[in-house]
């Protein structure tokens, strides 16, 4: 049975982000813009990750990091920078997708059991037609069914599976303790499977879920 890596304990002024952040505090405008050239690319990622939706990318992340230059003054350096920008991008993606109706998280593998068992859409050139289709069906039934979850549930297989964050750190963005994290990945990976029996059941294994 695999783990989600448990990452050390860091401090965060080790952080350059971190760092970075403390000058903008201080008014530096040069480090705000090193800080927006460094993480554009990762919540460009992760905006589309959530939302699917390749048009509202930018605008999302240039909402971001105003948001970010707006609370700088207010900013304090108790965990590391990402916590804080993931926490902003989440709450942004499901603000938009409350507000437009969009489909919202897509995932390219989630686990059965705790963390074990995943799935990959990357397909081999060899496979053969009939098979090929049938896995961008069950890539496609995924999608749906990760976009049916709660929120919380949403954000922590995202953070889980894409970012490849420890439960310590899906903790701080989601303010939840270690093994409520854990609670909430195992009722999602259940809720998942439930989803997928439900809509395509020739496709999902045989185990008996409900909804949790």
């Amino acid at each position: 049975m695999s783990q989600a890596p448990q990452h050390p304990r860091t401090n965060p002024h080790d952080d350059p982000n971190v760092q970075l952040m403390l000058r903008i505090r201080n008014g530096d405008d040069e480090a705000f813009t090193e800080l927006v050239q460094i993480n554009t690319p990762a919540v460009h990622a992760m905006v589309y990750r959530f939302l699917r939706n390749s048009q509202l990318v930018e605008d999302i992340t240039q909402e971001v990091f105003l948001r970010i230059y707006r609370n700088a003054k207010r900013y304090e350096p108790k965990a590391k920078f990402t916590t804080w920008l993931y926490r902003i991008v989440a709450n942004l993606c499901f603000n938009t997708t409350r507000k437009k109706k969009l489909a919202t998280v897509s995932i390219d593998s989630f686990g059965k059991g705790e963390d074990a068992g995943s799935f990959d859409p990357e397909m081999p050139a060899d496979l053969s037609p009939d098979k090929a289709l049938k896995t961008r069906e069950l890539q496609q039934d995924i999608e749906t069914a990760i976009g049916q979850l709660p929120k919380n549930q949403q954000t922590a297989i995202l953070l889980n599976k894409y970012e490849n964050l420890s439960y310590d750190q899906i903790g701080d963005i989601l303010e939840l303790s270690t093994m409520a994290v854990k609670s909430l990945l195992s009722r999602a990976r259940k809720n998942l499977r439930y989803s997928l029996r439900k809509h395509a059941p020739h496709r999902a294994d045989s185990k008996k879920d409900g909804p949790s």
